[in-house]
């Protein structure tokens, strides 16, 4: 009887360690990333003004964010390009500690991730040519559109299900540099992309483009991390907020677009 006993409560200890959920687990990514002294940024090197490389230099807007957060640590960045479609798993494998270089916030990614506090709004926007007699969607009807291969770019024309059935072809390419190449010598008629990408092109580039009117879904970038890094990913967001309080997120996001135009705002006095 005794031993009938042991084994019931063998089995029953058994039942509860296997009940204990995942989370109860101590977080130690925060604590990761000051061991090891570098915070790995993983972007796509032709993103501008987010990241993107320059005769070499790897800068933009979100890698001047980042190096401020990493200075505020006391750990060295390391900007790491990717190839965008293998994103989350360079994140799953610890190859990169985020993703960070205008991460639009989807349910995708929400269910894959851990995604910080959005910091910037988007909208997906078709660029043509300024000599391109496209001024609407419904002139898009039987031309082909370029865009970036598993991006929000592509999300939202396959949730644009009446848009998309009125276009001839859609060509998924690696980065928005080679889809407005293509763009350049007539390979595709326009290109869905980000408006803060295309803006850059158009102003800082001074490029032969514009922007028709009519976009497809807003959308919010956000900081992406390990689904289990929540002491990383809160650090980071509080960080971020006290650079708003102390000036320094105005004074970036400044440089780089004209204006303030963070979402992230000091709260009410």
């Amino acid at each position: 009887m005794k031993t009938i006993a042991r084994i019931f409560s063998l089995i029953l200890s058994l039942m509860f360690l296997l009940s204990v959920p995942a989370f109860a687990q101590e977080d130690t990514s925060l604590q990761y990333i000051l061991d090891k002294g570098t915070f790995i940024v993983g972007l796509d090197p032709a993103f501008p003004p987010m990241g993107f490389d320059e005769d070499g230099v790897i800068k933009g807007y979100d890698i001047d964010l980042a190096r401020e957060v990493c200075a505020r640590l006391g750990v060295e960045l390391v900007c790491q390009p990717i190839d965008w479609l293998s994103k989350e798993m360079e994140l799953d494998y610890k190859n990169i500690d985020c993703i960070w270089n205008g991460l639009s916030i989807n349910p995708e990614r929400q269910e894959s991730m851990n995604l910080s506090i959005p910091y910037l709004a988007n909208n997906q926007v078709f660029v043509v040519l300024n000599e391109s007699p496209i001024n609407t969607f419904a002139d898009l009807s039987g031309k082909t559109v370029g865009l970036q291969g598993a991006s929000s770019a592509e999300d939202a024309l396959n949730e644009a299900a009446d848009l998309l059935a009125t276009l001839a072809e859609v060509v998924p390419v690696d980065d928005y540099a080679i889809a407005l190449m293509d763009l350049n010598i007539g390979g595709v008629d326009a290109v869905l992309m980000d408006q803060v990408v295309a803006e850059y092109y158009i102003t800082a580039k001074q490029a032969d483009y514009r922007i028709l009117e009519e976009s497809l879904v807003p959308e919010e970038y956000a900081i992406g991390f390990r689904k289990a890094d929540e002491a990383l990913c809160s650090k980071v967001e509080e960080i971020l907020m006290e650079m708003v309080q102390d000036g320094k997120m105005e004074e970036i996001t400044t440089a780089w677009f004209g204006s303030n135009i963070s979402m992230l705002n000091a709260p009410a006095q």
